[in-house]
């Protein structure tokens, strides 16, 4: 449990091929469904303070109570998911924590001297994530989450749908 974040509600992974990342979580693994957005589309996305037209693909499962997250980023443009690839790594790139407080959240990491590495908004105002450019070693960068509106939702029901898998139809596109 972080005393600053809370409790860590996510892994997320960076890859190069998400469906093999997917095949081997299922097969390997045995985690699963995964849920599948081939293009997300964010209202906005911003790398250290600059807009950028970020590409990525995700998939979203859950072991218990975490979920892990699956980026496979699809274009150049300029976000922390792209640096690490060009560091030459693979793998655990974040720790993400969840809020329905997100603003409170947000001001308070940047009052004790976080930066924001890159953020964005999925689905309107209450989709906002931040990345805060705290890495220091692999797998060390912290996300923070808004789950006060849909995405809190979707992600409930990517929880909900782990619990009880009997391993059938391992791959899902939600529908939009």
């Amino acid at each position: 449990m972080s005393r600053i974040f809370g409790a860590v509600r996510q892994n997320g992974y960076v890859v190069r091929d998400i469906r093999a990342a997917m095949d081997h979580w299922v097969n390997v693994l045995g985690v699963g469904p995964w849920f599948y957005i081939d293009r997300v589309e964010t209202d906005y996305f911003r790398h250290r303070g600059q807009d950028s037209a970020v590409e990525m693909s995700i998939a979203l499962a859950n072991s218990g109570d975490l979920q892990i997250e699956l980026i496979q980023q699809r274009n150049d443009a300029p976000s922390l998911y792209k640096e690490f690839i060009d560091a030459g790594r693979e793998g655990l790139q974040h720790v993400a924590y969840w809020s329905t407080d997100y603003q409170s959240l947000y001001d308070r990491a940047l009052s004790l001297g976080y930066t924001v590495g890159h953020e964005g908004q999925i689905g309107g105002e209450r989709g906002r994530f931040a990345y805060f450019d705290t890495e220091t070693h692999p797998g060390t960068v912290v996300e923070i989450s808004d789950i006060s509106g849909n995405k809190g939702r979707f992600f409930d029901h990517v929880r909900k749908a782990a619990a009880g898998w009997d391993g059938s139809d391992p791959i899902r596109v939600p529908r939009r």
